[in-house]
């Protein structure tokens, strides 16, 4: 990786760049956002093999070698209609090296060839030629202690990583985590509280989820979930997370959300209903926000499962989703009027429409104290998506009503790479606020360093009852 990757190309701008940088690049990572398996961490066990670590977890890689007609099977992508994947991670590895040419421009190709250079040591070109002596380099170093997933926490300079679980997971990764010392309020790998599964009523399985939980009426539910975030607050929680089709929200009565509730679980549900039913929830858990303190996050936009016949054959999460058009205006206007204003209530808000970041999300952010604008996000955690998310948001809501960069990935051996590369981007952009005049250097730095740390510290801090951080 060259030294000036991604900072400005105008020399004096990309000097005044290089500075702003290193006041960045060695500050500890805060990643409050993710979805890497806390087993992980909880075992320590040594990674697999190269393919099973970098390939078929990835659903960025797996999704663009799709595209070209590879089967996600041939790459090791688990299947649940008995189709045979391959299991041979040389020959996954190969395919993918064979194809790299694919990735070319992509923050795919960025992201991995930074793993493989800061975190393997190895820098040479990936390709048909070269793809065995790569995956060899890398499985001897999997092999060495000193890379297992604690002793590479340690190296990456991790301060705190989030995972993300169900309600109706029993915690039992972070649990040992606790016990070891890596877990638990202040730990440095919490929970987040994903509540997904358990309010949309379009999710297969949703009434036996319910079930699950223990709850047979609404009141109930209501009740066990409050549990639940107790249980998670005590496994480490500070967030929540919330990834709805639309950022809709709707103030039923009591009454109202019962009888929906009730229909739903006897498997007849008026159309509409579970948009309905998860509008309703996200005013029910800003409600639960304001009592135990969590800070909330909307994930709207997904259109979930797009490609059917992916679906079908691997199940969720496997590259099958598209990006949506996504209102938040009038969509939010309930929430924000029970909450937006409450100093005990924190909402972090993504999107997957870039459209909105200039007409919606920051005037949103810039009128309402509980709001923050959350990192592009999956689709646009790119270089560019992160130069037009700054360029599109701060004349309005500044930087202080933005959240700091999440990471969102599965990816763990990418992290410190992900959080490198919006390092070098916010590092360009204020560069060019200096270079403009617009902003002194000594406050540009200053900046910097609370985008990268000081910001998601205490945005994702949880607030307890006395208006002191938890």
């Amino acid at each position: 990786m060259h030294d000036d990757q991604l900072l400005p190309a105008e020399p004096g701008t990309r000097a005044i760049a290089r500075e702003l940088y290193r006041h960045a690049k060695d500050l500890p990572l805060i990643s409050p956002h993710g979805h890497v398996d806390p087993a992980i961490l909880a075992d320590d066990k040594p990674f697999p093999d190269p393919a099973r670590l970098i390939v078929v977890p990835d659903h960025y890689v797996t999704r663009m070698l799709a595209s070209q007609g590879i089967p996600p099977a041939s790459l090791g992508v688990p299947s649940l209609d008995g189709t045979e994947v391959e299991t041979d991670g040389r020959t996954i590895w190969r395919r993918l090296a064979a194809n790299w040419h694919l990735f070319r421009g992509t923050p795919s190709r960025l992201w991995t060839e930074g793993v493989l250079s800061s975190v393997f040591g190895v820098d040479g070109p990936l390709n048909a030629g070269t793809a065995d002596d790569v995956y060899d380099a890398i499985a001897a170093r999997l092999a060495d202690p000193e890379f297992r997933p604690r002793a590479l926490f340690e190296r990456f300079n991790l301060e705190s990583l989030a995972t993300t679980e169900s309600p109706l997971s029993d915690l039992g990764a972070h649990a040992k985590l606790a016990a070891d010392g890596w877990g638990g309020p202040g730990g440095r790998v919490i929970t987040t509280f994903r509540p997904d599964d358990l309010v949309d009523l379009d999710w297969p399985g949703w009434g036996e989820r319910v079930a699950q939980l223990g709850a047979a009426t609404y009141a109930e539910f209501l009740d066990r979930l409050r549990e639940r975030r107790q249980a998670f607050i005590a496994a480490g929680a500070t967030s929540s997370d919330h990834g709805h089709p639309s950022a809709a929200t709707l103030a039923l009565s009591a009454g109202e959300a019962a009888a929906l509730f009730d229909r739903a679980l006897r498997g007849r549900p008026d159309d509409g209903d579970a948009e309905r039913f998860r509008a309703h929830m996200l005013v029910e858990f800003a409600r639960m926000s304001v009592e135990d303190g969590l800070v909330m996050q909307l994930h709207p936009g997904a259109v979930r499962n797009h490609n059917a016949a992916l679906f079908a054959r691997h199940g969720r999460d496997v590259g099958g989703d598209i990006p949506g058009p996504t209102e938040y205006v009038n969509a939010l206007r309930p929430l924000l009027d029970a909450f937006g204003t409450d100093p005990r209530f924190r909402i972090v808000l993504y999107t997957l429409d870039e459209t909105v970041f200039t007409r919606e999300l920051a005037p949103l952010a810039g009128g309402y104290p509980a709001v923050f604008l959350g990192a592009p996000w999956w689709f646009l955690d790119s270089p560019e998506g992160l130069r037009r998310f700054r360029e599109a948001v701060t004349e309005t809501a500044g930087f202080y009503n933005t959240s700091g960069f999440v990471d969102d990935t599965r990816a763990f051996c990418s992290i410190p790479v992900r959080h490198d590369v919006a390092r070098r981007i916010d590092a360009g952009f204020l560069a060019r606020l200096v270079a403009e005049h617009r902003l002194p250097l000594d406050e540009a730095a200053e900046t910097i360093a609370d985008l990268a740390y000081h910001l998601p510290k205490r945005v994702f801090q949880r607030t307890v009852h006395t208006g002191e951080s938890a």
